[in-house]
Formats: C-alpha cells, structure tokens, sequence
C-alpha cells in the first residue's frame, strides 16, 4: 500500500489548487473526487468566474487575490493555455444600495480597498457607465473600474492544475467517494469503497460536501442553489463581447443586485448573468437542478428587464450551482481542532474561485509543516463556529 505525504479530497477550485501546489513542491500526493474533474453537480463550473483584485469583501482577501493572480499566470505558462482574461471589472451600485458578502456599501468598500492596496482603477458616474460600456442602462449609479480585474475559466483552470499536477507525480483518482477518515495526529487514512489510503497530512476540500466529512462545521454552513443564466442577445453583440466582468447593485433593498461577463460564446451563446438567492438549506444529493420557465422569468423582471435591454428575455442556457455559505460570508483555511495535520479549504461563500490559486499554495504550505507564506487568521474554523 502506498503512503503520501498528503491526501486531497475534492477536487474542485480548492482542491484541484492545493494538489498541483503540493506536487509541484515535491511532496508525493493523491488526489480523491467522487465524481469526474469539471463536474456540473457541486460549486466550480458555469465556464466562468469573476476574479477582481480589489476586493470589497474586505482587505484581508486582496493578498490572495493578488497572489493568486501571480500564480495563474505561472500556471498558464506552464500549461500552455490561456486561464485568466483581464478584461476589466466595474462595480457599480445606486445611492444606498446594499452591500454583499457582508459588505454595507459595496462599491465604496471596493473603491478603499483598492486606494490601500495601490490597485489602479477609476470612478466612474453614470454618463460615464452609459458612454464607455454602451450596454447599461444606468440612472444615477457611480462605479469603480478595475482595469486589471476579468474572468478565469473555471473548468479550465481545474483540468490545468490537475494535469499538471499529474506531471509533477500527482495520482488523481476520480469516481472514488471516501467514505470516511481517521487521523492519530501523526498520520491519517482516507477508507473509500476500492482501498484504504495512508498520508502524512489530509486537506479536505469538499465544497458542499463539507459537512459530511467535517461534522464539526455541519451546523454552521449552509449549502444554497444558484442559478446561473444564459440570456439570449438580439442586439450589441459586438458591445455585450467586449463589457468588462460586472457586480451590479441596482436597487437598495436586499438582493437587488445581478452580476455578468461578456459574451464569449458568439451571438447565440447568450451573455451570463446570475445573482444570490438564499433561502433553505439544500443538500448536493437533494438540491432541485431544473431551472423553471418561471424562474427565468423572474430573473429577466428584476435584473434584466430595462437594464440590458439588448438581452431576450428567454435563455439559451442555464445551470444551477451551489453555495456552501458560513454567516459570515468569509471563508474557512484551518487545521482541523483536533487533528493538526487535517486541513480545511472550504467553504467559500460563493466568492471563493478567484482567491483558489493562493489558497492551494498557501494549504500545499501547512499540509508539509510550513507556515502560509499569507495570513490566513482572518478564516479560522472556530471563527466560523462562534459565528453559528
């Protein structure tokens, strides 16, 4: 029976990061997903998602980003494909609009954090919006334009890592579900239905599939459906293919707010929206994946409808993903309270993608007895379990 240096179970953003980081440093490492790299049932697929540099959840996520940033460029060098695209990012909001991810004032949180972290940018008004972008219909909004900010191509970016992980020594084994894990504090075993597997350190990055493995945090997440939208486009195309990524808060009430990325499909691709809804908790086994007629419907009403008005109201597409959210909205990067050498990467509130490349690196670091090269104080679990 072969021993690792550390099993990864989960291999979506988090865990298809920390297995090419540990490979690439060298440390013997196997990597577990019940299901096959790129699948559409648990949190990292939809082809796209946002990644921004300065970010208005707060300061201490900007050294991720922007490290993570570092590394997809290195990661796309040595894969030989393109995984970020900077294609600017405008976040824009009316007076009194509400705040996400636990920010009040959204596009003011943004616009500090990028005069602290010295990122360029611009504030942008209303006649400004309409002028440059053509496509939005704005009133009063004022927004703040990352130049530097865009969208990494989710599934790419998994099957980048792994397969360079791969490379570097990695065996990934996908359809393997494990069915449970034990540790002594000096080494641990991962049992699923075809072995037993023996390492030195585990990093469980199960996504919405957290609580089963970690019951420590069952209580205090919520796993939540979101629907990601494919709208039709019947005019602008050539406008709606060069629009920067947006987060667009446009009323002043709770979940008055949508976010899109260009149309990087060709005209009958659609252009991708979504929003957040949260209600029930739901489950990856139990969570409803059709998207209603009405369900559309409602999402063109309240997002679509006199704001894009290039966009159909039917879609060419849809997908719904899933949230592992904490009350908080902030993230969980901890050793496990009673196993030092069992690492958490999840869950990551649904803006967790963009900052994965550092997280991977910076869990590759514990995972082998270092310390992370970012400070990760802010994401501790028994922050998340006070919050619950």
């Amino acid at each position: 029976m072969t021993t690792f240096d550390a099993i990864v179970i989960g291999l979506g953003a988090m865990g298809s990061a920390a297995t090419y980081q540990l490979a690439a440093a060298g440390a013997t490492v196997l990597g577990l997903d019940q299901h096959a790299i790129g699948h559409d049932l648990g949190s990292s697929h939809g082809e796209t998602r946002v990644t921004r540099r300065a970010v208005g959840e707060g300061p201490a996520y900007a050294p991720l980003v922007a490290r993570s940033h570092v590394l997809w460029r290195e990661i796309e060098e040595e894969a030989q494909r393109t995984l970020l695209v900077e294609c600017g990012g405008l976040i824009m909001g009316v007076p009194g609009a509400t705040g996400q991810h636990g920010a009040a004032d959204f596009v003011e949180a943004t616009r500090a954090v990028a005069v602290a972290q010295g990122i360029p940018h611009e504030v942008l008004g209303a006649a400004e919006i309409r002028d440059r972008f053509g496509v939005f219909e704005v009133a009063d909004e004022t927004a703040v334009y990352e130049p530097g900010a865009g969208y990494l191509r989710a599934e790419a970016c998994l099957r980048a890592q792994l397969a360079l992980a791969v490379r570097h020594g990695a065996t990934v084994r996908t359809g393997e579900r494990v069915l449970t894990w034990r540790s002594d504090g000096s080494s641990v075993q991962v049992v699923t239905p075809e072995a037993t597997h023996t390492a030195g350190a585990l990093v469980i990055a199960a996504g919405p599939w957290i609580g089963q493995l970690v019951p420590e945090l069952a209580r205090v997440v919520s796993v939540q459906r979101e629907v990601l939208y494919w709208f039709g486009i019947e005019r602008d195309f050539e406008r709606c293919s060069d629009l920067p990524v947006f987060i667009w808060m446009h009323g002043t009430v709770p979940g008055e707010f949508a976010y899109g990325f260009p149309a990087i499909d060709g005209p009958s691709g659609g252009l991708k929206l979504s929003t957040e809804v949260f209600g029930d908790a739901t489950t990856p086994e139990t969570v409803d994946r059709t998207v209603s007629a009405s369900e559309i419907a409602r999402m063109h009403e309240r997002h679509v409808r006199g704001r894009l008005p290039g966009l159909a109201s039917t879609c060419v597409r849809t997908e719904v993903c899933l949230y592992t959210v904490t009350a908080d909205f902030g993230f969980v990067i901890d050793r496990h309270p009673a196993y030092a050498n069992v690492i958490v990467a999840s869950p990551c509130s649904g803006h967790g993608f963009k900052h994965s490349a550092a997280i991977g690196e910076a869990v590759a670091q514990l995972a082998t007895g270092a310390e992370s090269s970012v400070d990760l104080s802010t994401f501790r679990l028994d922050r998340v379990a006070l919050a619950g």
